[in-house]
């Protein structure tokens, strides 16, 4: 019996957990939800309603991103995405700023109409905090946390390109050529273009 993954395409916390479990290779059956007609066995494990929700063959239950990740690259690492113990915790921290403060902006960006307290371009100025330490990471290396992919990577790409979708026009100006770069570079890979093959719910 295969783990079950409760996801929905477009989500930045599905789509980071689908590219963990892709690069641990590990097989799931993923079961695309519809947001207005959640399934009832996803409710009945996770009350808490929200994707992805990872449910293990013995029957445990990962309600969070996060953890799925983590579970699926303490399984399998081939490509060695998870640092060194002594190095994990920059790498949650950085996961930590954007799950926080970087998700906040990039919910009131995204729907700045619905938080009319202040203007759409005040609340992409304090996106862009983020962006400016990424930005100064990738000019120092290839990638968020060195020479390869790591987990700062897959965990914090999917909100990067939110972010910059709100005005594709206005990022793809800025003055952030190593994140253009590497954004681009995720986009057209093979592995992204695979997980988020669509799927009907």
């Amino acid at each position: 019996m295969l783990p079950i993954l409760y996801s929905f395409r477009r989500c930045p916390y599905a789509i980071r957990a689908r590219l963990a479990l892709h690069y641990a290779a590990q097989a799931v059956e993923i079961h695309e939800v519809a947001l207005s007609n959640k399934p009832a066995e996803m409710l009945a494990i996770s009350p808490k309603a929200t994707v992805p929700v990872l449910q293990l063959a013995d029957g445990t239950v990962l309600e969070e991103s996060l953890d799925i990740m983590l579970w699926a690259l303490r399984q399998n690492d081939p490509q060695q995405l998870l640092p060194p113990e002594n190095e994990l915790a920059d790498t949650l921290a950085l996961i930590a700023e954007n799950d926080g403060d970087f998700k906040h902006w990039l919910d009131r960006y995204k729907y700045a109409t619905h938080h009319p307290e202040q203007s759409l371009e005040y609340y992409r100025q304090q996106g862009e905090v983020f962006l400016h330490k990424l930005e100064d990471r990738l000019a120092e290396q290839t990638y968020l946390s060195g020479p390869t992919i790591t987990l700062s990577d897959i965990a914090t790409m999917p909100f990067v390109r939110q972010f910059a979708h709100v005005d594709k026009a206005w990022f793809d100006g800025a003055d952030y050529p190593k994140l253009q770069h590497w954004l681009q570079a995720w986009l057209t890979s093979e592995v992204f273009l695979k997980v988020m093959a669509k799927a009907k719910p």
